[in-house]
Formats: structure tokens, C-alpha cells, sequence
């Protein structure tokens, strides 16, 4: 029988990263270390991991389970003013020599690499997995076939420019195109519009893998529902290691985030689109970049607002343009909304779900999950990993494919 928590002691903190969270007051259980939660494989692979950004490389070269460097790179102003209002593309050159430039300073030589691994950009839908990069994939992601041309893109391209100087494997994983949708989750009540899937699926399978595995279970038997929260929140009903529905956190679906406006009323927005005060460009701003909290409070920095909220006292320079109490409503009125978008992915599982897990970097805060769990934890028992744990996730993907080659999907 569970027994009930004052609220208060609802939120839990275990280890540095990792919290559980009683389902709204029930019991907490404590989440092992990463490392912990693996056997150790029977070979230790020589991995290098690429996750690109709009202004920086997240990079990483691990020897085993050891890290030799882990490293972001910012580039500043100056460095990509040269290719200001060109194709993402341009910047390869300048991304392949900074990461061949670390592994020539960390005396890695390129024969010694196992694989290389990206992260996956935007691509033709694909179902979770491992994919070797191929050139009907470094083509779709040169030119943009699928979804126009993101940073994200890169990472592809670049794990294969290095594994080819290295004659290893390239590949890519859980790219945010995963289309695993069941047939009902297609239906939109337009024909010509239907729900598609875009989300924050390396993040999410990974966490939900990780979970499993600490009860002793695999990511395919078991039915859960995964939040990742940061810019744009994603939220999936994955049953059985597959994402049969999801939250399109990209653009224009599920709660409202820090950026991103979410589901709006439909007759609303049509009738700013032909108001003549808005341009598309305008209308899709408000949508993805100046929507949500920042559309309600001035600010998408929710670390700065919980600030605020709680001090009523705002820092120099600030973009908060609203008072505590309205701030406070916001904030709420965004939990609110991911906590019914949890609740509707617990209808698609009819119920039954072994646990929830909120990820990504809103469940640094102390308050949002503390929220979540209380609105939605009479659900499943609910486990916290804050941040994304991107690099994580590619390293772990690479290891299983060089352990089991089978593994290893086919793009075209």
C-alpha cells in the first residue's frame, strides 16, 4: 500500500542529477548513476560524438567508458559573420578542422576511432533507431529536402566527413523526424493537414531506456510517458519502443513552452493571418520564438523569472515586462498545460503506465516538476533527469551498434 507524503516532501532530490518523484505524494525511489545501470560490454569502443548547435559544437571522444575530452565550443560573433545569411553548410569546414584540431591536441590518433556518431538533423520520417550515414542521407541533409536546412543537419555530415579520415563507421540516432505515430494519431480533422511527428526523441528514448533498465527491463516492453522540456517541450506515449503518439514541440502543437505558442484557438489565428497586421514571418515568430512565456512576460529565461517570482525584484537589464503574480500565472498556466498533454499520452496507453520521466533543461527548476508530479502523479510514479544528456544518448546508441551490428538501420 502507498503511503501518502505531505506535498511538501513531494520533490526528492537523489544523487546530482537524477530525482524520483512519489506519484503526487507517493514514494520516491532513488535512480542509479548512469554508469551503474549498464553491464559493462564486452569490448570498450573508441567513440566520437558530434552534437551541432546554431553557435556552438557540443563534442566528445570517449575511450571506453572514460572520456579523454567533453567539450562545448561557442563561436562568437566574429566567427560566423562570414557566412551570415548563407546555408548552415558553408560553416563544415570551419566545424570538421575545430573538431579534428581537439583530437590532434588530445594526441587521439584517427585510426584508433571506432565510430563516429552525429546528432541526426532533419531528414525523411524514420522510425527509432540506429542509422548508418549513407549519401542519400548527407545529400537529404546538404540540401534540405526534409524540413529546410538546420544546424542539427551538420551532425550527419560531419560524422561522416571524420569517419572517412578514420575509415570507421558514421552514424546517426533517434533523429527529432522519428515517425512512429499509430494511425489514429494521424487524424488532425483536416485531410490536408495531418499531425506529424516532431520531437525531442533522442532525449526522450534514452531516458526512457535508462529507466528500464534500472527495473531490470527493456526499453521495448515497457509502456511509459516521456516530458522533455526546455525551448520547445515535447511530451510522448512510447509503448513498447515505439512513440505511437506525440506532441509536436517543434511547431505549433501540444502546451506552450518558453518560446513556442503550442495549440492556440484555430479562429483566432486565422483571423490574425488575414488581419493584414502580421506577416507570415510574423505569425511564425509568434509561434516559434516569441510565443508562450516570452509572448506573456517578455522573457523565455525561466531560471530568471523563478528569480523574480519569488524576490519580486528584476536584474539589471532585464526583459520581464509584467508583475510577480502575473509571472507566477504564466508559469503556472505552462505547467498546467504539460500536465493535460501527460494526462492525454495516459488515454493512448489506456492507462496503464509503468512510469512518467521529465527531462531537459526546465527540470533544473525545483518548482516546475514539483508542479507536474502533483497534478499528474496519481498516474505512475514519476523519475526527474534534468538536462538532455545528448552526448550520453549518441555514445550509448554507437556502443550498441558496434556490440550488435544487426542493430543498424538502412536510410533511403
Amino acid at each position: 500500500m502507498n503511503t501518502h507524503l505531505d506535498p511538501k516532501d513531494l520533490l526528492i532530490k537523489i544523487k546530482k542529477k537524477a530525482r524520483a518523484l512519489g506519484p503526487a505524494g507517493v514514494r520516491a525511489r532513488k535512480m542509479l548513476k548512469y554508469r551503474q545501470m549498464h553491464s559493462e560490454p564486452s569490448k570498450k569502443y573508441n567513440i566520437l560524438v558530434i552534437n551541432p548547435g546554431s553557435t556552438s559544437d557540443d563534442i566528445g571522444y570517449y575511450r571506453g567508458d572514460k572520456p579523454v575530452f567533453e567539450v562545448t565550443v561557442r563561436y562568437s560573433i566574429t566567427d560566423l559573420e562570414p557566412y551570415e545569411g548563407k546555408n548552415v553548410t558553408e560553416q563544415l569546414p570551419l566545424r570538421r578542422k575545430l573538431i579534428l584540431d581537439y583530437l590532434l591536441d588530445h594526441k587521439v590518433p584517427l585510426k584508433e576511432i571506432d565510430a563516429v556518431i552525429g546528432r541526426g538533423g532533419f531528414i525523411r520520417s524514420v522510425e527509432g533507431g540506429v542509422y548508418a550515414v549513407n549519401d542519400q542521407m548527407v545529400s537529404d541533409l546538404e540540401t534540405g529536402r526534409y524540413g529546410g536546412i538546420h544546424p542539427s543537419n551538420l551532425g550527419g555530415i560531419l560524422a561522416r566527413d571524420i569517419a572517412q579520415y578514420a575509415k570507421c563507421p558514421s552514424f546517426i540516432a533517434n533523429p527529432v523526424v522519428i515517425d512512429e505515430l499509430q494511425p489514429l494519431a494521424r487524424y488532425s480533422g483536416m485531410p490536408e493537414n495531418p499531425r506529424i511527428s516532431i520531437f525531442h526523441a533522442l532525449s526522450q528514448r534514452h531516458v526512457a531506456r535508462l529507466i528500464a533498465e534500472k527495473h531490470g527491463r527493456k526499453y521495448e516492453d515497457v509502456r511509459c510517458i516521456v516530458c522533455h522540456g526546455g525551448g520547445g517541450i515535447s511530451i510522448g506515449a512510447h509503448r513498447n519502443g515505439k512513440a505511437v503518439d506525440v506532441s509536436n514541440g517543434y511547431e505549433g502543437e501540444g502546451p506552450m513552452t518558453p518560446q513556442r505558442s503550442g495549440t492556440v484557438p484555430c479562429a483566432g489565428l486565422v483571423s490574425m493571418c488575414f488581419s493584414g497586421k502580421y506577416t507570415q514571418k510574423d505569425i511564425r515568430l509568434k509561434m516559434r520564438g516569441k510565443g508562450g512565456l516570452a509572448a506573456y512576460t517578455g522573457t523565455y529565461d525561466v531560471k530568471e523569472l523563478e528569480e523574480f517570482i519569488r524576490t519580486g525584484k528584476k536584474r539589471p537589464g532585464s526583459l520581464i515586462r509584467c508583475t510577480k503574480e502575473q509571472a507566477k500565472e504564466a508559469l503556472d498556466a505552462m505547467i498546467y498545460q504539460v500536465s493535460k498533454e501527460i494526462g492525454a499520452q495516459a488515454v493512448v496507453l489506456e492507462g496503464k503506465v509503468d512510469f512518467i520521466a521529465l527531462t531537459g533543461g526546465l527540470m533544473f527548476s525545483k518548482y516546475i516538476p514539483h508542479e507536474i508530479a502533483r497534478q499528474v502523479g496519481w498516474i505512475a510514479p514519476i523519475y526527474v533527469y534534468p538536462g538532455s544528456e545528448e552526448k550520453d544518448a549518441l555514445r550509448d546508441a554507437a556502443r550498441r551498434a558496434l556490440e550488435d551490428p544487426s542493430l543498424v538501420k538502412h536510410y533511403s
